[in-house]
């Protein structure tokens, strides 16, 4: 129905029953009304429009639906897979579109909406831009250094977690921590997650489970929505507040292509707030499977260390030396023998040795015995008094008493004159 055949019906309506008892029209007409009228302005059928990007979603349909948003309005779009397949970019919240289309009524949602046909880049939003600018400066600061990141804990026994406390984030998050390690406590702050007080409680409530001792790890998130939502968790005051927990942080914020200051910052990224229980939290039953693996590699371990030892034994009990030990002392029993006989043998040839040095130390002293020279003919003279032997005439003093020792006895004489040899003599 045209604008004008809607404008008719409406009049005949009206005066149908009387100005006191107008004819009601029913909601689907109100919304065909306005989508009639929308249709009819050739403006809006051609429309360009250049917004900020916001809630960008991409349905399995392959459809995009999306918002554009200025400092005032917010605008729903939607832009179906065979124009979306043109896109030459990757949009994402924040970013400055242009996007050109038609401006008409979703009737199931009773919402008007742009239909886009194009989505062109226009360059970083405001708080894109803003989200970029923090963003290096706290990288250049070392916040988001690997290295300064701690480990989480391996079976962490209470865990803080901090997000909404009507969100679904936390329903998710206590029901995948019951079912994978049910002993594992669970200590909640709740605290608002977005909005103008956000930041401060979400500080708040770190600096209150940074205070309780038995807290080993902290998930700090919530549930996905714009980047306006999220915002809360893009503060420079939160992310240092992050940065200083005595606690290690676990940040899962959103849906997991949505990324926020506080995901870099923290000791480790989640996806999603499910995710984030996933992490922290072993799995119960994929640890009693390895126990039992390992009880089973053990077990199979011992059966085969016990089956080698029995065939070592049986091996060894098989050898000559177990079957007929007689043998082996009957070698011992001879090599004992052997042994003392060289023994012996050794001993007889060392006393054989000495013997014959002895006897050749006693030749030689025979030899060098001066009474051997003595009775050969030869005689000694001693001077007295000190019973000098005078070898040399050069020794002998005249007028003095001396003695000559003969093979069979001395002769007492006395130094009248000495004579030295001649050469003549000596020749």
């Amino acid at each position: 129905m045209s604008t004008a055949s809607w404008a008719t019906w409406l009049a005949s309506s009206e005066t149908a029953k009387g100005p006191e008892a107008p004819r009601p029209f029913s909601v689907t007409q109100i919304t065909r009304l306005v989508a009639a009228l929308l249709e009819n302005c050739e403006t809006l059928q051609q429309v360009r429009v250049q917004g900020e990007l916001s809630n960008y979603k991409v349905h399995t349909s392959g459809h995009h639906y999306f918002t554009l948003k200025d400092a005032r309005s917010q605008l729903r779009c939607v832009m179906f897979r065979r124009e979306a397949a043109y896109l030459s970019f990757r949009p994402q919240d924040g970013l400055q579109v242009i996007a050109e289309g038609r401006v008409a009524v979703y009737e199931p949602g009773g919402q008007y909406q742009l239909y886009v046909r194009r989505l062109t880049y226009a360059g970083p939003g405001a708080l894109y831009a803003a989200f970029e600018a923090l963003k290096r400066r706290l990288e250049a600061e070392g916040l988001f250094d690997p290295a300064r990141k701690r480990p989480l804990p391996a079976f962490p026994r209470t865990v803080g977690v901090i997000t909404s406390e009507a969100g679904a984030a936390l329903r998710d998050i206590c029901s995948i921590i019951r079912r994978r390690w049910g002993s594992v406590q669970i200590l909640l702050y709740p605290s608002l997650v977005q909005g103008a007080e956000a930041v401060p409680a979400l500080i708040h409530a770190l600096e209150v489970l940074n205070r309780r001792e038995e807290v080993e790890v902290i998930i700090l998130g919530r549930g996905g929505g714009s980047i306006e939502d999220l915002w809360a968790f893009n503060d420079e005051a939160l992310a240092r507040a992050i940065a200083a927990s005595r606690v290690p942080v676990v940040s899962a914020v959103g849906h997991e292509t949505d990324f926020t200051i506080a995901d870099f910052v923290a000791d480790r990224r989640a996806p999603t707030p499910s995710a984030a229980a996933e992490v922290v939290v072993p799995n119960r039953e994929e640890w009693l499977a390895r126990v039992r693996q390992l009880e089973t590699r053990l077990e199979q371990a011992l059966t085969r260390g016990v089956e080698q030892a029995r065939q070592r034994v049986e091996a060894l009990a098989q050898r000559r030396v177990m079957t007929h030990p007689e043998e082996r002392w009957e070698a011992w029993v001879q090599m004992v023998d052997e042994l003392a006989e060289r023994q012996q043998r050794a001993e007889e040839n060392d006393s054989r040795q000495r013997r014959e040095r002895v006897t050749a130390l006693a030749q030689t002293l025979e030899a060098l015995n001066p009474r051997n020279v003595l009775e050969r003919g030869y005689s000694i003279f001693l001077q007295l008094p000190g019973r000098e032997v005078v070898d040399t005439v050069t020794k002998a003093r005249v007028g003095r008493h001396g003695e000559v020792l003969l093979r069979d006895g001395r002769v007492t004489c006395w130094i009248e004159g000495i004579v030295p040899a001649r050469r003549e003599d000596k020749e």
